[in-house]
């Protein structure tokens, strides 16, 4: 019995070593430029802690608003080139969206 237990022992240790580096080989690869990962200044975008008031005071009102949703109230404002996510009425992280045409 306690060959067995070996055996199958063995068996399983060179089953779970055989097919550890296919794994590598199916991973997906995401590669961005060097040169486009701050072509865009973060200093110009609405920071952490900000109020809903200080982001509109600066930038103006957002083109579409979304939410409140969830709890703690998540809502979105969408700008031209980035969204402000708040919580509650912070900014809680703003994203820049996606250049097209590069």
């Amino acid at each position: 019995m306690r060959n067995n237990k070996t055996l199958f022992g063995v068996l399983a240790v060179t089953a779970a070593l055989s097919f550890a580096p296919a794994s590598g080989v199916l991973a997906d690869e995401l590669r961005t430029p060097v040169g486009s990962q701050a072509d865009r200044n973060q200093g110009n975008y609405p920071k952490a802690g900000l109020s809903q008031t200080s982001v509109r005071e600066k930038w103006g009102n957002p083109m579409d608003v979304r939410g409140p949703v969830g709890e703690p109230p998540i809502t979105q404002w969408h700008y031209q080139d980035f969204v402000v996510y708040f919580e509650n009425d912070l900014v809680l992280h703003t994203v820049l969206k996606r250049r097209t045409g590069r």
